[in-house]
């Protein structure tokens, strides 16, 4: 299948060419990366088995009851949000960003539960498009008395969806929001270099095997022991069990997606995302 960016490109061959001379070490990153992603396909994927009970081992790891109440406030926030996404004219859900989804209802939650029980105030993610997974962690920010989401996203070529890049977000959380234009191979370095600790790491970006690892080795030795780092469409590629791999005692979960319409295009028309918790005093 042909990716969203290349098929603009094969129509608009003029801005191809002024992005490339725009920016040609970000051209460059975004080649490679492609490159790369093509090749890891002809490789077989690691196939996982989602957890059906991960919301209640997850809450029972951090010393939650389940169900908890910041879980219930999630679903009126979620029609809220979505409710107001859809009023600008934009299409919520798989596909609704080009060739890329939204965050589902399944992924966004669990990040919104994170949020408040690990009392989270530095959060980077990389990946945005309408931002509605920055949406959740900057209310969960301002319901923690403050904190900052930093936000790495390469965004596309094609002005339309330029245009709609944190739509969700708007203009409330200014202050507490940083939105860095690039790719993660590009950034995220130098913002990492630039903190103390951070409580979670969310990868939402090129979903490569080469890429997940490439952020969340870079991401773990400054997750505070406690954190958590959530890993998007883990079924694309098997990153997210060779990462947890690296760190047993560090217990880990395989989620099954949420998304407001069935994705046609993953095994079981959902998908998953993964989370690692990072316990104290291990996975250093």
């Amino acid at each position: 299948m042909l990716g969203t960016s290349f098929v603009y490109f094969l129509k608009h061959p003029t801005r191809l060419v002024k992005a490339i001379t725009a920016d040609p070490r970000e051209s460059w990153i975004k080649f490679e990366d492609r490159y790369y992603e093509r090749l890891e396909r002809k490789k077989p994927i690691f196939q996982y088995q989602a957890d059906p009970q991960w919301e209640q081992r997850l809450h029972a790891l951090l010393g939650v009851p389940w169900p908890c109440e910041v879980a219930s406030q999630f679903l009126p926030l979620w029609r809220e949000v979505i409710t107001e996404l859809e009023a600008t004219g934009v299409r919520a859900g798989p596909m609704s960003f080009g060739s890329w989804n939204d965050g589902d209802a399944g992924l966004v939650r669990s990040i919104w539960c994170l949020m408040h029980h690990c009392k989270a105030h530095n959060v980077i993610e990389t990946g945005v498009g309408h931002g509605v997974t920055s949406r959740f962690v900057l209310e969960a920010l301002h319901r923690n008395s403050g904190g900052h989401l930093w936000s790495i996203d390469l965004p596309s070529i094609d002005p339309a969806l330029r245009a709609q890049v944190g739509t969700a977000v708007g203009k409330r959380f200014e202050e507490n929001w940083t939105y860095i234009e690039g790719s993660s191979r590009r950034r995220l370095p130098a913002l990492l270099a630039k903190q103390n600790q951070i409580d979670i790491f969310i990868h939402d970006s090129l979903h490569s095997e080469r890429n997940v690892l490439f952020e969340l080795d870079r991401a773990w030795p400054l997750l505070r022991p406690g954190g958590a780092i959530v890993v998007d469409d883990i079924d694309a590629n098997g990153g997210f069990h060779t990462f947890a791999a690296k760190f047993p005692s560090c217990p880990s979960m395989i989620c099954e997606a949420e998304p407001l319409h069935p994705d046609l295009r993953r095994f079981n028309q959902k998908g998953l995302f993964g989370i690692i918790l990072k316990t104290p005093d291990r996975g250093h």
